[in-house]
C-alpha cells in the first residue's frame, strides 16, 4: 500500500473504511515482525495519526515511583517529563475517561508548557487512558490537530484512536512482562473487531466475551491450545462486515422487515470477502469465523446453509459465544435474559442451531463462561440487532 503520508499545514482526507482496514493490516505486518518495543511503540503512534488524520501522536506513560507523565513516543518532540495531574493528560489519569477538546487554548485543562517548549501550536486534542492487561491505567494516548478541513475531532475519530491506544497499551504491557509479541497481535485484531461492531453500537466488551467464550470453548472440545488461541484471536472480528451495511438498517431501532433482514445478512459473506485473500493465519481464521457463524446445525442458517460438520469447528463455537453474550447482555430495548433462560435455549436447539457436542461442552463449562461474563461487565448500555444473532 502506499503510506498515507502527513505533511504539516496540509489538509487530508477521512479515511473510508477499506483504508482503514489496509493500514490496520499493514501496520499489524510491521508490528509483528518489530522486537524492540520502542519501535513498535512509533509504529502505532503513526497507526493513531493515520486512523484519525491528526498531525501529532504521543504515547504518556505513567512514572508512580515520581508521580509524572513522560512522553514514550511522540511526534516532532523529544521526551519531556510533567505532573501526572497536569494538562488534558492529567485530566484524562485522573477521571480514568477519554477527552475531545477542540479548542485546547479555551480550555482550563489545557496546559500550554508544553507549546512554549516546542514552539508548537495545540488546536484540538483527544486523549484517552491506556491500560495493561489488568485494566489498570498505565499512561495516556493523545492526538493533537486535526488535519481535515473541518479541523475537529470527533466520536468516531476517539473510536478509532482507541483502535492504536488498545495495542499500543497491550504491546507496552508484553514488553514489560516480557511476553511474546503475539500478545499484542492479538489485541489489535480485537480492536480491529470492535471497528465492525461500533457502527451498529455493540458493546465494546461484546467482542472481547466473545473471544474469550470462544478460547474455553475450543479447549473443551480438544483443540490444542495454539489452535484455541487463533481462533480467540480471529473471533473477534466474526462482524466485520457489518461496515457495508447501510445504517438505515444497521441502526434501525424496531424489527428489521423481511428485505432489511436480506441486507443484513450480508455482513457475514461481505466479511469474508475483506479477510479471505490474507495469508496470515489469524485473518484466514478470522473470515472463516465471519462467513459461518451464522450457520445453524440443521442447515438453516446464513449465507450458505451448510449443516452439521461441514460448518468448520470455529464457526460452530463462535456461533454459540456470540448467541450466549447477545442472549446475556442488557440493551436499550430489553433486559439481559436471565441465566435459566439463556439455558433452556441452548438445550432446545441442541441439534438445531448448534452443534450438539459443542453445546454439552458449554454446559460443561459454565462456571468459566459465567466468570468472563461477570469480569468484562459492559459499562453502559448500547444498541444492537439481536435479529442478526439469533435469525
Amino acid at each position: 500500500m502506499n503510506d498515507l503520508e502527513f505533511e504539516s499545514g496540509q489538509f487530508r482526507k477521512e479515511l473510508e473504511p477499506s483504508q482503514m482496514l489496509e493500514v490496520l493490516f499493514d501496520y499489524v505486518a510491521r508490528i509483528s515482525k518489530e522486537k524492540e518495543i520502542d519501535k513498535i511503540l512509533m509504529l502505532m503512534a503513526d497507526l493513531g495519526r493515520k486512523l484519525i488524520v491528526a498531525d501529532r501522536c504521543t504515547l504518556w506513560l505513567l512514572d508512580l515511583v515520581e508521580n509524572q507523565l513522560w512522553t514514550k513516543v511522540a511526534h516532532g518532540i523529544p521526551p519531556i517529563r510533567i505532573a501526572s495531574d497536569s494538562g488534558i493528560v492529567g485530566y484524562t489519569i485522573r477521571e480514568n475517561a477519554p477527552v475531545i477538546i477542540n479548542d485546547a487554548y479555551s480550555d482550563s485543562r489545557f496546559n500550554p508548557d508544553v507549546d512554549k517548549k516546542t514552539g508548537y501550536r495545540t488546536r484540538n486534542i483527544i486523549a484517552l487512558p491506556v491500560y495493561d492487561g489488568n485494566g489498570e491505567i498505565i499512561g495516556v494516548y493523545q492526538a493533537i490537530n486535526k488535519m481535515t478541513g473541518e479541523q475537529a475531532f470527533s466520536q468516531l475519530d476517539l473510536k478509532r484512536l482507541k483502535l492504536a491506544a488498545t495495542y499500543s497499551g497491550n504491546a507496552l504491557a508484553s514488553a514489560i512482562a516480557r511476553q511474546e509479541i503475539e500478545d499484542t497481535q492479538k489485541d489489535v485484531i480485537f480492536t480491529m473487531g470492535e471497528a465492525g461492531e461500533m457502527r451498529s453500537k455493540e458493546t465494546g466488551y461484546h467482542v472481547k466475551r466473545v473471544a474469550e467464550y470462544s478460547y474455553i470453548l475450543a479447549l473443551g472440545v480438544g483443540l490444542s491450545k495454539s489452535e484455541a488461541e487463533l481462533l480467540r484471536m480471529a473471533s473477534p472480528m466474526h462482524d466485520i462486515g457489518k461496515i457495508a451495511i447501510p445504517d438505515a438498517i444497521l441502526k434501525k431501532p424496531g424489527k428489521l422487515d423481511e428485505a432489511e433482514f436480506e441486507v443484513m445478512k450480508t455482513h457475514a459473506a461481505v466479511g469474508y470477502q475483506i479477510l479471505k485473500n490474507s495469508s496470515r493465519s489469524i485473518l484466514k481464521a478470522a473470515a472463516t469465523v465471519a462467513y459461518e457463524h451464522h450457520e445453524k446445525w440443521n442447515g438453516k442458517g446464513y449465507p450458505r446453509g451448510i449443516s452439521g460438520e461441514a460448518i468448520h469447528i470455529y464457526g460452530r463455537i463462535t456461533a454459540i459465544a456470540d448467541v450466549f453474550d447477545a442472549l446475556g447482555s442488557d440493551r436499550v430495548y430489553k433486559k439481559a435474559w436471565a441465566l435459566d433462560k439463556i439455558l433452556t435455549l441452548f438445550r432446545d436447539e441442541r441439534g438445531q442451531h448448534f452443534d450438539p457436542k459443542i453445546v454439552d461442552t458449554f454446559f460443561d463449562c459454565l462456571d468459566a463462561l459465567i466468570a468472563i461474563r461477570d469480569k468484562f461487565i459492559d459499562s453502559h448500555i448500547e444498541d444492537e440487532h439481536m435479529q442478526s444473532v439469533l435469525a
